[in-house]
C-alpha cells in the first residue's frame, strides 16, 4: 500500500488537546555518547517538535551537564539513573554499542511504556519474553535489518518487504525499513510503501529527527503503527518543504524538526 493521505486518516493521530504539559505526555530519550553527544538533541528536538509535553534525557554520564545546559527543556541524567517511568521511550541514538544496551533493551521490552527502538539498541534486541501491551517500533537500516536477521545486506536491498515482514513478526514489532523508499511493516504482514521526501534527507543525524518524531508521536498516546506511518510522512514532508527552502540538498538534520509543527494535523 501507499502511505498517502488516505492511509494516514485512517490511522489518524490522537487530537490535540488543551492543559499542562503532563496532558500531552512525557518522553524519554535514551540518546548519546561521549563521541555522539548531539544524537541526544536531535531527537530530543523532534520529540517537543511532535508534540510531547514533558521530557527527559538519559545519556552517558560525561555528557550529561553540557545535554542540560544545550536543552534546557530537558531533565538530563546520566544512564545509570534511568528511571523508565514514561509514556513513551525512544533509544539508541548516537549510543555506543555495549553491554548496557543488552541490559537496557531487555528493561525496555519489560517495560509498560511505548517504545521505538534505533541504531544500537537493534543490535542488543532480542525476541520480547511477554507479550507487551503495545508493539515495539524498530527503526533499521539496511545495514542494521541484516544484523537483526542475521543475513546479508544484499538480501536486504532485493527483497526490503519480505525481510521487514520476517522481523515484525520475529520480534513482535511496527519495523521501518529506512532507504530511499521506506517500508513499513505490520507483524500481521500489512506494508506500506513511502518514496517522497528529498535527496537532502540522507544526512547525518537525519535518522535521530525521525526516532524523535516516533516517541514524541508515542508520547502523545499515537498507536505505534498509527505513530510510525505519520513519522515516516512527516519526516519527508518535511524533507521536502527544505527542499523547496533551501535547496535539494545542503541542510541540516537540526532543521527538520523546525517543520514539523506546521506540517502536523490540526
Amino acid at each position: 500500500m501507499k502511505l498517502d493521505g488516505a492511509a494516514l486518516d485512517a490511522h489518524p493521530l490522537p487530537p490535540v488537546v488543551d492543559g499542562d504539559k503532563e496532558t500531552k505526555g512525557r518522553i524519554l530519550v535514551i540518546a548519546g555518547s561521549k563521541e555522539v553527544p548531539g544524537a541526544a538533541i536531535l531527537t530530543a528536538t523532534a520529540a517537543m517538535r511532535a508534540g510531547a509535553g514533558k521530557l527527559k534525557i538519559a545519556t552517558a554520564e560525561s555528557v550529561a551537564i553540557p545535554l542540560g545546559i544545550a536543552m534546557p527543556e530537558a531533565m538530563v541524567v546520566g544512564l545509570d539513573d534511568i528511571d523508565l517511568e514514561a509514556d513513551a521511550i525512544v533509544a539508541g541514538p548516537g549510543m555506543s554499542s555495549d553491554a548496557d544496551c543488552d541490559r537496557i533493551a531487555e528493561e525496555l521490552l519489560a517495560s509498560e511504556a511505548r517504545i521505538a527502538l534505533d541504531a544500537a539498541l537493534l543490535h542488543a534486541l532480542k525476541p520480547p519474553k511477554a507479550k507487551r501491551s503495545s508493539l515495539p517500533v524498530l527503526l533499521p537500516h539496511a545495514g542494521e535489518l541484516a544484523s537483526l536477521l542475521d543475513c546479508d545486506e544484499d538480501e536486504i536491498e532485493r527483497d526490503p518487504i519480505g525481510c521487514g515482514r520476517r522481523a515484525a513478526e520475529h520480534f513482535r514489532a511496527v519495523v521501518l525499513v529506512k532507504g530511499v523508499t521506506s517500508h513499513i511493516v505490520c507483524p500481521e504482514g500489512e506494508a506500506w510503501t513511502y518514496d517522497g521526501g528529498a535527496p537532502g534527507l540522507g544526512v547525518s543525524g537525519s535518522g535521530d529527527v525521525l526516532a524523535g518524531i516516533v516517541g514524541g508521536l508515542l508520547a502523545r498516546g499515537a498507536e505505534p503503527l498509527n505513530a510510525l506511518l505519520w513519522s515516516v510522512w512527516l519526516h519527508g514532508e518535511a524533507g521536502a518543504q527544505l527542499a523547496n527552502k533551501v535547496g535539494p540538498i545542503g541542510f541540516l538534520a537540526r532543521e527538520i524538526a523546525d517543520e514539523i509543527p506546521a506540517l502536523l494535523p490540526r
